[in-house]
């Protein structure tokens, strides 16, 4: 099987339902996928920071993989989390999303220990790459030092590229500086590094500067207008599209963000099982779900077809 054709525009980390005992809720979770994906996502980046993805087991998260392919899918639009503290467990979901089809795969690095090296760290991304031993696998390293506080700096961008091109794919970039989303993409895009912004926010000046799109919490609940700024950001109408869809993240990043657009996805569906979160995480208080959900509709904001 050869290797996907790579992932471009908007993809969600989708977030994860659960039922009232904390299990994964299979059913609502392919729906939502096929939802975002009928509403302008081109991809899927599932297990990511927004799914609380590490709240859940590798079988966990493999089930609700496997779920999505069956229900209709498509792999080649998945780009599921798959970086863990224990590399053999990024070995074992990698293996498993590449012999799937997957268009991708997330990695964050091993992020328990602080302080650790680039060579630390390259010997952690090699290790995989070799241990899955797939000329299929896309890797897209995953780089959130605000949540991991570990950083994945140029030099070892340059080093993975350089040892592994073609397999490492390219970076989401969620510093939430553009500086150095900016630095990425004048250091690598030319050579085939696929640079995504970690917000839309930044989606306009991404695309711009050479990005593929970006991958996006709102992504979940906004997809269409933020995919509308991907289909047309070489218009006129570009930065005023972008504006909109900055305000729709503005209203939304006020209050957490998990148990936000879990709370959105509840009220616009009709579905109150979708506010569960786990723990550690615990639901808005209904102070803030007011907040945002009077400050969406305000704005105009829906969700069609929901």
């Amino acid at each position: 099987m050869p290797a996907a054709q790579r992932i471009t525009g908007v993809l969600s980390p989708v977030v994860t339902p659960f039922r009232k005992d904390l299990s994964p809720d299979t059913d609502r979770f392919v729906r939502h996928c096929k939802w975002l994906m009928n509403h302008g996502c081109s991809g899927l980046a599932v297990f990511g920071t927004n799914s609380e993805a590490n709240s859940m087991s590798v079988d966990e998260k493999l089930e609700l993989l496997e779920a999505l392919v069956k229900g209709g899918v498509p792999a080649s639009a998945l780009m599921p989390g798959t970086g863990a503290c224990a590399l053999t467990d990024s070995v074992k979901m990698t293996k498993a999303a590449v012999k799937l089809g997957c268009g991708g795969v997330l990695m964050l690095p091993p992020f328990y220990y602080k302080g650790v090296s680039d060579e630390g760290l390259y010997r952690n991304f090699a290790e995989i790459i070799e241990r899955v031993g797939d000329d299929r696998l896309r890797l897209y390293l995953y780089h959130i030092p605000p949540v991991s506080n570990v950083p994945i700096t140029l030099p070892l961008i340059e080093r993975l590229l350089s040892k592994y091109p073609g397999i490492v794919a390219g970076a989401k970039d969620s510093s939430g500086d553009w500086t150095n989303t900016k630095a990425m993409l004048d250091a690598f895009a030319k050579n085939g590094f696929d640079v995504f912004a970690g917000s839309e926010v930044f989606l306009l000046d991404n695309l711009r500067n050479g990005g593929k799109g970006c991958i996006t919490a709102t992504g979940n609940v906004n997809p269409g207008p933020i995919d509308n700024v991907f289909r047309n950001w070489r218009g006129a109408d570009a930065d005023k599209l972008q504006a909109g869809i900055t305000a729709t993240r503005n209203i939304v990043q006020k209050v957490p963000m998990i148990p936000a657009l879990k709370a959105i996805v509840a009220h616009f569906g009709n579905d109150p099982a979708w506010k569960t979160v786990r723990p550690p995480l615990t639901e808005l208080s209904s102070a803030h779900e007011a907040q945002v959900i009077t400050e969406l509709k305000t704005a105009g904001f829906s969700m069609p077809g929901l």
